[in-house]
């Protein structure tokens, strides 16, 4: 643990994030023209209460002057948030992270009041020359609040508080710039969930593939669909978003036959930035279809109500049946994010009869097809 002026942090006092750069130089500034004005309270030896003054009063070369906390873990526990969680401006994937903090220590320190309360003797005052009991603190209702009531009473919400409390035990590393305001828990889940992906996508089969369908998690960073609001934006909330070199850089040549076929989901915003993507791929644009979502959806320049299907083909790989299918497929769109109806599935079936399929990207099962991608 860091010490200054000889005292170790109280794991206690790790609940908040600790100051740095500006303000604490500002701080060690303060202390230094005017002296400390507030002692930093000490427990089993620790820095409970005070680090930043602490490490401040060291960088002001000045002696830190100290007081001792007189109490049980889970009282020193709630005197050190109540005298912080006020003052400190956390956002809300700050405060998250200290409320898993506080809920972990609550946890232990509460144990540790119960067997102490079981090992203290029945009734009647002490005896003769035996110790006084002990004052035992109870565990208090804030202590057994859900997780829904605890991210609420912070300021923040349920989903932030579980992932905290989740990387708390699993990569508390991952936590240092959530606390330090670096980064948000969204982006931390979304760089996890992206990992997970990437080691995924590192495993492709071994068998070459006639028929290839693909629906990328096309990043839309670049696009100018930004909003939150958005449709396009939302994809990474789903499925984590790939770059355009990103997907070029996969090997998908590995696994597609001499003569193939790629059948490419798009849209608008991306129409233009794909075709890299195609030709990393192996395949050469021949033919589209669009798919006429009927409902409108969210767009810069105008209403966007479809996506394009686009037919790419490597070596001589014309349909075996010889059915022109209409280019434009009007089908409702579900409310399921990036849900793609069955009958272009059930299209590209009828269009080639033969040869082995795969759906890259792929959401779910379908029969015949072979599937990869980070739900496979």
């Amino acid at each position: 643990m860091p010490k200054d002026h000889g005292f170790a942090f109280h794991p206690i006092a790790l609940i908040f994030p600790l100051l740095e750069g500006d303000e604490l130089e500002a701080l060690a500034e303060n202390i230094r023209a005017n002296g400390l004005w507030e002692s930093a309270w000490l427990y089993e030896g620790k820095v409970l209460d005070g680090r930043n003054r602490a490490t401040a009063c060291k960088l002001a070369g000045v002696t830190l002057k100290t007081r001792e906390f007189k109490g049980d873990r889970l009282a020193a526990l709630r005197f050190v948030w109540s005298e912080n969680f006020h003052r400190r401006h956390l956002n809300p994937s700050q405060a998250a992270v200290a409320e898993a903090k506080r809920g972990k220590l609550g946890a232990e320190y509460g144990a540790e009041v119960e067997k102490m309360k079981e090992a203290q003797p029945k009734g009647g005052r002490p005896k003769k020359g035996e110790k006084p009991r002990q004052q035992i603190a109870e565990v208090s209702p804030d202590e057994r609040k859900t997780s829904d009531r605890r991210a609420k009473s912070v300021g923040s919400n349920r989903r932030y508080l579980e992932a905290a409390e989740k990387l708390l035990e699993e990569s508390p590393e991952k936590l240092v710039p959530v606390e330090k305001g670096e980064k948000t828990l969204s982006q931390v889940l979304r760089e996890e969930k992206r990992e997970q992906v990437q080691a995924k996508l590192a495993a492709f089969p071994s068998d070459k593939y006639r028929v290839i369908y693909a629906d990328p998690p096309w990043s839309y960073g670049n696009s100018g669909a930004v909003s939150d609001h958005d449709a396009y934006s939302r994809t990474a909330r789903h499925y984590p978003a790939m770059t355009i070199a990103e997907l070029c850089a996969l090997d998908i040549k590995s696994i597609i036959a001499k003569d193939a076929v790629l059948f490419l989901w798009v849209t608008s915003p991306l129409l233009a930035e794909c075709f890299p993507v195609i030709k990393a791929w192996g395949f050469e644009y021949k033919s589209s279809f669009i798919w006429d979502k009927v409902k409108h959806n969210f767009g810069h320049y105008n209403s966007v109500r479809h996506e394009f299907l686009l037919v790419c083909t490597r070596g001589s790989c014309t349909p075996d049946a010889k059915k022109l299918h209409d280019s434009v497929v009007s089908i409702e769109r579900t409310a399921k994010h990036s849900e793609k109806p069955e009958e272009f599935r059930k299209m590209i079936d009828g269009l080639y009869k033969h040869g082995k399929r795969i759906e890259l990207f792929a959401r779910a099962e379908a029969k015949g097809w072979d599937r990869w991608g980070a739900e496979a």
